[in-house]
């Protein structure tokens, strides 16, 4: 079995990507080819000096070869064409007609390097593409149309415009389409009756390596209880007034911020309580370190439609580490409810981080760890096999 894969984050992309790690996981049983996104004009247009959009400006002009192989099993392609910037258009019926000539030339580009390598009775694996992949299962073809839902898309205004029609009607027409929360199964399932929730990889060896580890410099002058946050600090994803309250509330907590904090978060008057202590960002390697320094976790989480259905990674970092860990309750935390505490009001965060603190022990701890590790990419690509096989297709 061969599988295409197309989708937003391209192979050359420096941040972690869900469908990098699917791919190199799919890749030690099949062949697969990861397509990038095609350069569409306006890039082109911002972003001429860029190294990335002159890569792919070379392809399209054949000045370079746009098929690359990564291992044995997987290539990825730069498509030799490029799309029109179409999101502007207000339209929905033109929106829809320039779409499927996008998507035609990129079909295109897929099937000249499908082609080359051989791949005839493929999967077309599309990772949350609802406007270039709207149309490839009708040009392309392919055996089985997988569409992978890790994000509710339509929480942002640029995929909300056209997106609110068209991903139901992509979800509707895949073969199967698979999920990496609760939620977003459920929001699939609406669509499409093959839905499944098939669960969220992690890297988490770094973070395994941070049980034990000393503290950070940074960290020693601080004294306990340590009630901490890793991540960025953005006010569309966190709720400031809750962790106001639980800093007046308790001010014999100290509650440490650890990332960069956007506009919202440096006005904030977080920066007068004595308790509040903000470390700044810090590189990916020391953050375990820093995990392990605290003596509770939080993931004081604001409900709304950019949150609501994402799987939280972070709980993942903490578990690993072995954290007792308070988060708020959402539909995407189900999977936790026996490992975390979770809390649905402000009053909630303050009476569950004292049972954390008072409940914690070694044996909770290795159990914590245990569960984290059980979300590794091979578990998770091994339930996405699972639900390819719901279909009555056989791999």
């Amino acid at each position: 079995m061969d599988i295409i894969i197309t989708g937003q984050q391209a192979w050359d992309v420096e941040i972690g990507s869900n469908c990098k790690n699917i791919a190199l996981e799919f890749s030690k049983k099949h062949r697969v080819l990861y397509v990038n996104s095609p350069l569409d004009r306006i890039t082109l247009w911002k972003s001429r000096a860029d190294p990335k959009v002159i890569k792919r400006q070379n392809v399209i002009n054949k000045k370079a070869v746009g098929l690359e192989q990564i291992n044995d099993n997987l290539w990825t392609l730069y498509p030799d064409r490029m799309i029109e910037s179409i999101n502007w258009i207000p339209s929905h019926n033109v929106f829809n007609l320039l779409n499927r000539r996008n998507n035609r030339i990129f079909a295109g580009s897929i099937s000249r390097a499908a082609g080359e390598l051989g791949f005839r009775n493929y999967i077309q694996f599309n990772d949350n593409d609802m406007f270039r992949s709207f149309y490839l299962k009708d040009y392309l073809k392919p055996d089985l149309s997988i569409y992978y839902s890790r994000d509710y898309m339509l929480a942002v205004d640029y995929w909300k415009k056209h997106g609110t029609l068209l991903e139901p009607e992509l979800i509707a027409k895949s073969d199967v389409c698979v999920a990496n929360s609760t939620y977003l199964a459920d929001y699939c399932k609406k669509y499409n009756t093959q839905s499944y929730y098939v669960g969220q990889g992690c890297d988490l060896d770094i973070f395994m390596d941070g049980i034990g580890s000393g503290e950070p410099a940074d960290i020693q002058k601080i004294s306990r209880p340590r009630i901490g946050y890793v991540g960025a600090l953005q006010n569309i994803r966190l709720d400031l007034e809750l962790l106001r309250h639980i800093a007046v509330t308790r001010p014999d907590w100290n509650l440490v911020l650890v990332g960069p904090e956007d506009d919202e978060f440096r006005k904030s008057n977080l920066h007068q309580l004595p308790n509040v202590i903000f470390t700044g960002s810090k590189p990916i390697d020391q953050l375990p370190a820093y995990i392990n320094s605290f003596d509770v976790c939080l993931n004081p989480q604001l409900l709304n439609e950019v949150t609501i259905g994402n799987y939280p990674r972070k709980i993942d970092e903490y578990l690993a580490v072995g954290k007792p860990t308070v988060a708020t309750k959402t539909d995407a935390m189900r999977v936790f409810s026996e490992f975390v505490y979770l809390a649905v009001s402000k009053e909630d965060y303050v009476s569950l981080i004292e049972r954390a603190l008072h409940e914690n022990s070694p044996a909770l701890s290795k159990a914590r760890s245990a569960f984290a590790q059980s979300h590794s990419w091979e578990n998770s690509v091994k339930e996405i096999y699972h639900a390819i096989e719901q279909t009555g297709y056989r791999l």
